[in-house]
């Protein structure tokens, strides 16, 4: 019965709660809309920023806000000239720099990006930054925070409803039955997809940072010092959240004419490599 229930209850979450990806035009999980998550997003940017030690006035803090603008004005242009004229209307974009060695850099759901210092010497110039700016911006435009979190919410319903199926068995036998659930749904269900939104946001991100005037050819250089900065470490990639590099840079090399081309379609035949 129980069983049942849950079924159900999916059934109409799934069924009347989507989005839209401009980029794919296919219809994504969106169980939490943009007027209860960009709230969300903006308040817990505002509590990281508090919380860490942000670069104001530096070059590379005005570096990063200068690329953060040409990108959301590349991104801004593709929607508009793809009938989705409108679509940022609810962002609030902000570029910040922290003061911290950790390599990485992100974009909360409405526009919120911040880059670390321990990245800046890996994108080894504006280009680099650009590539990396593009990629996470991808991530907001095609609602990948937005999916992530109604993903979750899934998982967290199947572990309940696991809970209840195995409520009648020992404590012994419901944690093995717990633990054999996180696992596969790991495996089976939440690594992959976000796998796949990484090679999504490095597709789009190739053509944001082309027609912000990049060049895209740069980004899978950019790939290989991450690569060369890891000491070829990394997860399999069947149990990694990323692609392998070695993928990545792969694809990447083979998408770069492709950006040019979208890039070429707003008037921009020159690119940048610094």
């Amino acid at each position: 019965m129980m069983k049942n229930q849950l079924i159900a209850f999916l059934f109409c979450v799934l069924s009347f709660s989507c989005a839209t990806n401009p980029f794919t035009g296919e219809k994504t999980m969106a169980f939490m809309p943009n007027s209860q998550l960009l709230p969300m997003a903006f308040a817990q940017y505002d509590q990281f920023l508090s919380d860490n030690k942000v670069l104001k006035g530096t070059s590379d803090a005005e570096m990063i806000t200068r690329v953060g603008q040409r990108i959301s004005v590349a991104a801004e242009r593709w929607l508009d000239a793809n009938n989705y004229q409108g679509y940022l209307k609810d962002y609030k974009w902000e570029y910040n720099l922290v003061d911290d060695k950790t390599v990485n850099a992100w974009c909360m759901p409405g526009g919120k990006i911040v880059f670390y210092t321990g990245i800046l010497p890996i994108a080894a110039g504006e280009t680099g930054v650009a590539a990396i700016m593009g990629h996470e911006v991808a991530h907001a435009l095609a609602n990948h925070g937005q999916q992530r979190m109604s993903a979750g919410m899934i998982q967290q319903a199947g572990a309940i409803g696991v809970a209840a199926a195995t409520n009648s068995q020992s404590s012994t036998e419901q944690r093995i039955w717990m633990q054999a659930y996180g696992v596969g749904s790991s495996v089976a269900g939440m690594l992959p997809f976000s796998r796949a939104h990484e090679t999504e946001a490095d597709e789009i991100g190739l053509y944001l940072m082309a027609i912000a005037g990049y060049n895209p050819e740069e980004a899978h250089k950019l790939w290989q010092r991450m690569n060369t900065n890891s000491d070829g470490k990394a997860p399999p990639e069947f149990l990694s959240t990323h692609p392998s590099n070695a993928s990545r840079i792969a694809n990447l090399k083979s998408l770069s004419n492709k950006a040019k081309e979208e890039a070429r379609k707003f008037g921009v035949t020159s690119f940048r490599s610094y």
